[in-house]
């Protein structure tokens, strides 16, 4: 390693509503958490523009400065910040160990009592041109990946959905809220959408399909007027043609950030983290896990937020040698006790067992 090794009590990976929050809370706690910064500093909501659904902005605010105001207060309480790439980590004991390569290329280890994983969930995207974020592309003014985030932007408008999944159809009828027309776009013939989804998708008037068909490239100029039309490939025909749209949704998935975990903490079947439900404990004692890494479900900037603090307040008990609940039902400390499921009987790290009944105390003289 080029440099000494970094040691903290509390290391949070990610610095998105999830992860700065937990830094706020841990930092608050006198935890002086160090938030490692990856690639893109602020998540997601970096490449947003206006945001209306953050509690606490009656008037909305640009994803990058609510961004900003996360990290200023994190900072005001103590936090530390440092920018590297996480090559590599090590969750087999206490400290944990995580290794980062600088941008000047030197390598440099960062040792840690606990680790609050907050890397987010990235969206997949078409890879054509005019979807990237402005100003390479439309991203931001009529391309988005989150209609629950955009679909109040496009009040009246004509809205295409790419995708033929779950999360297509659930966008598609979201949408039919605000939108005057909504086609879904599908390079298939057949959508791989649950029944009941595409039920629902299929009995609304205001969603149309177009089959067999891509979408090759998104048309238009930012910042104004932003998305005007797609065009179209048919994958049987090749042929292509415009299609006059004003706003592009991309519903085709997301992907946890969680490579660099694998074989080392347990994750479902795309590979988001599991937590324990009644805290955001994974399988390895002292690493949490909060926001999207972990909720495939929500995907919000304030759920992501609210785990964030579970995640910091989990830390702050097991650091504090206080029982987490743990994904298997088990509630363990960071001295190795073992609570039970049923928290009838405690297991000390020696292997005796003793009961966890709270005894009676006598008041009386």
């Amino acid at each position: 390693m080029g440099q000494e090794a970094l040691h903290r009590e509390v290391v949070i990976l990610g610095s998105g509503p999830a992860g700065l929050t937990a830094a706020i809370y841990a930092a608050r706690a006198n935890l002086r958490p160090l938030v490692i910064e990856g690639p893109q500093p602020g998540g997601q909501l970096m490449i947003t523009t206006e945001v209306e659904n953050y509690p606490g902005f009656s008037k909305g605010i640009q994803g990058p400065e609510l961004m900003e105001e996360f990290r200023e207060q994190a900072r005001r309480f103590g936090t530390e910040f440092l920018t590297t790439q996480i090559t590599r980590v090590d969750l087999s004991r206490r400290p944990f160990k995580l290794y980062g390569k600088d941008h000047d290329e030197s390598e440099r280890l960062i040792e840690s009592e606990t680790l609050i994983i907050a890397s987010g969930a990235s969206a997949k995207w078409l890879g054509v041109p005019g979807e990237a974020p402005y100003p390479q592309g439309l991203g931001g003014f009529g391309v988005s990946a989150c209609a629950t985030c955009d679909g109040f932007f496009f009040k009246g408008k004509h809205v295409v959905v790419v995708g033929g999944g779950d999360t297509a159809m659930e966008e598609a009828n979201f949408l039919t809220r605000y939108a005057s027309q909504v086609t879904v776009i599908h390079r298939r013939d057949t959508l791989r959408a649950s029944k009941i989804m595409q039920e629902k998708a299929f009995k609304n008037e205001k969603i149309k399909f177009i089959w067999d068909t891509e979408v090759v490239e998104i048309l238009g100029s930012a910042p104004s007027p932003g998305v005007t039309g797609v065009r179209l490939r048919n994958r049987k025909t090749g042929e292509e043609r415009i299609f006059a749209c004003e706003g592009v949704f991309v519903a085709i998935g997301h992907q946890p950030n969680t490579e660099l975990f694998k074989g080392q903490l347990e994750m479902d079947e795309v590979g988001y983290l599991i937590t324990s439900g009644r805290s955001m404990a994974t399988n390895v004692p002292g690493v949490f896990a909060c926001g999207d890494v972990q909720d495939s479900f929500y995907r919000q900037a304030v759920t992501a937020a609210g785990t964030g603090c579970m995640a910091a307040i989990d830390a702050e008990r097991f650091l504090d040698n206080l029982p987490v609940p743990m994904p298997d039902g088990e509630e363990i400390t960071i001295e190795g006790e073992h609570v039970t499921p049923d928290r009838e009987k405690i297991i000390l790290p020696t292997g005796d067992v003793i009961s966890n009944r709270a005894e009676e105390v006598s008041t009386s003289d």
